[in-house]
């Protein structure tokens, strides 16, 4: 136990809480040196590497991971903060069973911290450095990991909308807007393959497959409300529609492929639920498929903005 934080995970959001400080403020009296040739020389011979969680090698580790070496104190900060991120995504999986405001605040500060990489430190780095960066040193891979987190904490309020009752037509208009977030991450995502071509197709496939799950709840939603609405044709439209397009587009992912299932499962019985009423009650008109309604998309979760700290302390050189 650490500071008495129980939470591993807690624990190492501590430790880097602790050292950012630290290294800010090295990073702030090297930069009133300026380009002195022995100050370059000592941050090359701190050998800063790292390897990369994001990269396809990753995933496929015979020899040992790839060391990306870093001779730049901004290029260590962007990693660390990187780190510092994807320790807040862990908090809030960690906490999501049991508070979901929590998690979502976790997933906000994440998306924060994302955000401020790709504004305020890969920026200050070389754009055109003849080494060979990982995915996490790429600006438009942190601005993608930053929508994903926020599209992340949007779920989590849908779930908390759901556990109190709020009407279809809301919850349809909240997963959708988690679907505008992951559309933009994946056109995010799609620029940064330009200038990194070794990111793994993992973190595509999460973003598609979340996009497309949230797409399916968003129209299920939409179907119940037009079905209270008394409209019960355009419901019944809705979900062939639907239904009809997810099952042409099945996740790679095993434990993806059984949630998908059970969703269009889902769907499926409400269709046929909807049709026998409709059959025998409303007989209504089924409207062609360019007269559907579509959910309309609405984002209510923004980044928690990231406060770096400087440990204000004088370092003196000998130069």
């Amino acid at each position: 136990m650490s500071g008495g934080l129980t939470s591993r995970c807690e624990q190492n959001i501590q430790k880097v809480e602790q050292y950012l400080p630290i290294l800010g403020n090295l990073i702030h009296h090297v930069n009133l040196v300026g380009d002195n040739p022995k100050m370059v020389r000592w941050i090359s011979d701190l050998k800063i590497r790292w390897s990369s969680a994001l990269t396809s090698s990753s995933f496929f580790q015979l020899n040992g991971p790839k060391l990306y070496q870093m001779d730049n104190l901004h290029s260590e900060l962007a990693m660390t903060l990187f780190v510092l991120g994807a320790l807040f995504r862990d908090r809030a999986l960690e906490v999501l069973s049991t508070d979901l405001v929590q998690s979502a605040s976790f997933l906000r500060k994440a998306a924060g911290v994302y955000h401020h990489i790709a504004q305020d430190v890969l920026p200050c780095l070389q754009p055109a450095s003849a080494q060979e960066r990982p995915p996490e040193a790429v600006i438009s891979v942190s601005a993608a990991i930053a929508l994903v987190c926020l599209a992340e904490a949007q779920a989590v309020s849908v779930r908390k909308a759901e556990q109190k009752g709020n009407t279809g037509g809301l919850l349809a208009k909240l997963h959708y807007g988690v679907c505008k977030f992951l559309e933009e991450a994946m056109h995010t995502l799609h620029s940064a393959t330009k200038q990194c071509k070794d990111i793994s197709s993992c973190l595509m496939d999460y973003i598609t497959t979340s996009n497309m799950l949230h797409e399916l709840l968003s129209y299920k939603y939409l179907a119940e409300s037009l079905k209270i609405e008394g409209q019960i044709g355009f419901a019944i439209g809705v979900l062939r529609h639907v239904i009809q397009n997810a099952e042409k587009h099945i996740p790679r992912e095993k434990s993806w492929r059984l949630v998908h299932k059970q969703l269009i499962d889902d769907l499926t019985g409400r269709l046929q639920k909807y049709e026998h009423e409709n059959e025998f009650v409303w007989h209504e008109k089924i409207p062609m498929h360019d007269e559907l309604p579509v959910p309309q998309g609405v984002t209510i979760v923004s980044p928690i903005p990231y406060q770096p700290q400087r440990w204000e302390r004088t370092l003196v050189f000998k130069i």
